[in-house]
């Protein structure tokens, strides 16, 4: 995905989206493609304190598909992109992740040679 022809809104706009295609279908193949190999996932569920890849959430969103499309149905909802150059940051509002109540995501994204990657995904569930 090239940033030719806008500030890069529209590309990191349509990589947040195959992120929550991706996790409310449990595409595990997809997601791999939106993350960097390097990419950090931090933040906290209730208390815990998580900090590490994606390898652990890919993991247990592969071992619990159903789970993603249960009575509570998961929905994201971009509320924020922001680009500057070759950066950028989203903002994800989810809920029923897991039957989960409601979590706030923050990405980090960079542009490698015209296509935007996440590098970094910092969360807390509400």
């Amino acid at each position: 995905m090239s940033n030719s022809g806008d500030d890069g809104r529209a590309a990191v706009q349509a990589v947040m989206e195959r992120y929550v295609d991706a996790v409310f279908n449990a595409d595990i193949a997809t997601l791999k493609e939106v993350f960097h190999p390097q990419a950090a996932m931090c933040g906290y569920l209730g208390d815990k304190l998580l900090i590490g890849t994606p390898q652990p959430f890919l993991e247990d969103l592969a071992t619990h598909p159903s789970m993603a499309k249960n009575n509570d149905p998961f929905r994201g909802i971009i509320s924020g992109v922001g680009v500057m150059g070759r950066a950028a940051t989203a903002t994800l509002e989810e809920t029923g992740f897991f039957g989960a109540g409601h979590f706030v995501n923050y990405f980090h994204l960079l542009d490698f040679d015209g296509e935007w990657k996440i590098t970094s995904k910092i969360f807390a569930s509400l």
